[in-house]
């Protein structure tokens, strides 16, 4: 593997270096994500392309570049510059990931669903959240917690219950990989719609949005 995260340096100089370069870097967009959006973050391992090793070391990883590292402290939202500094300093070049299902879920559809539904919602004038979109064509909606328990009924109340739909909700359990960072080896994850102070903190709820969302998903499926 071409590189290592999270593993030891040789000298105290050398970790002070590392410190002061993430400090000015991967650290302050961690602590904006905490300290101005209110959201936890976790180190996360890295892939290496072209073969997308991943970082953790283990060669049979299910999801090279995309998952916490091994034993990595959940760095709390609200915390600090300081703060995040002394826990990031110690995975230099981590991906930064977010932990679904806390203060928020997400509603996942391909990219092009999403661009096309983001502006029908912003013309509609929709409440919405952040919206990322992944390299691998995903864009992923933020909503209120408890929207991928909830999907199934809202579906069927909806009428979309039996519809063929590349739509899907993320819940607790799952994470997001936050952008800039790469996600899995195939390049950085990125804002359709960036967080804004009148909504990252509380997302609107799933129902508001699954109506457009299921609609475009079917449009651009036919």
């Amino acid at each position: 593997m071409g590189f290592t995260i999270g593993g030891s340096r040789g000298t105290k100089e050398f970790r002070s270096g590392v410190r002061r370069r993430g400090r000015t870097s991967e650290c302050t967009t961690v602590a904006e994500y905490t300290g101005l959006w209110g959201w936890d973050a976790v180190p996360g391992a890295r892939a290496a392309a072209p073969a997308r090793d991943c970082s953790c070391g283990h060669t049979n990883c299910v999801a090279p570049g995309a998952h916490p590292l091994d034993f990595a402290p959940t760095v709390p939202g609200g915390a600090t510059l300081d703060e995040v500094t002394e826990v990031w300093g110690e995975y230099p070049g981590a991906a930064i990931l977010l932990p679904v299902g806390r203060t928020f879920d997400l509603i996942e559809v391909s990219a092009e669903a999403g661009r096309r539904a983001l502006v029908r919602m912003e013309r509609m004038g929709l409440p919405l959240g952040p919206v990322t979109v992944t390299p691998d064509g995903r864009a992923q909606f933020f909503v209120a917690p408890g929207a991928a328990a909830e999907l199934p009924q809202l579906l069927y109340r909806m009428g979309w219950d039996d519809a063929d739909l590349d739509l899907r909700a993320l819940g607790h359990g799952a994470f997001l990989t936050a952008p800039p960072s790469d996600h899995a080896g195939l390049g950085p994850a990125d804002w359709l719609r960036r967080p804004a102070l009148d909504c990252a903190g509380g997302p609107p709820q799933a129902r508001l949005l699954l109506g457009t969302l299921a609609y475009t998903c079917h449009r651009f499926r036919r």
